[in-house]
């Protein structure tokens, strides 16, 4: 009987994990796509390899580079950290200027990710 009930538990773990795992990942898509939303609304000029983006173009990039290597950025700092903060190919960070300020798009990113998780 023991080993029944053993038997019972370890399934009900097994299928446990998966659920906690999807429901991490699909908080960490949430706030990437919140991300996005925020970078296209922003009305911010992002500058990449040189070449300045307006936000629209910006937060297709990023989407972009999302969709292509999603399997880098299973949280939303990941995302930021490893595609959305400088070129995978020439490794120039990325800037953005929102009126008179010109700052790392990374900085910016984590920042706009800590109010996010601060809202009720």
């Amino acid at each position: 009987m023991s080993r029944t009930i053993l038997s019972t538990l370890l399934l009900l773990a097994s299928l446990a994990l998966p659920t906690t795992a999807i429901s991490a990942q699909d908080q960490a898509d949430a706030e990437i796509q919140h991300l996005l939303g925020f970078v296209a609304a922003s009305g911010c000029t992002f500058v990449r390899n040189g070449d300045p983006h307006d936000s629209a173009d910006a937060a297709d990039h990023l989407r972009l580079k999302y969709d292509r290597g999603r399997r880098y950025a299973d949280t939303a700092e990941h995302f930021i950290d490893r595609l959305a903060s400088a070129s995978s190919w020439s490794g120039e960070p990325y800037t953005v200027t929102c009126g008179a300020i010109t700052e790392p798009s990374g900085e910016w990113l984590h920042r706009a990710l800590a109010e996010y998780r601060q809202q009720p």
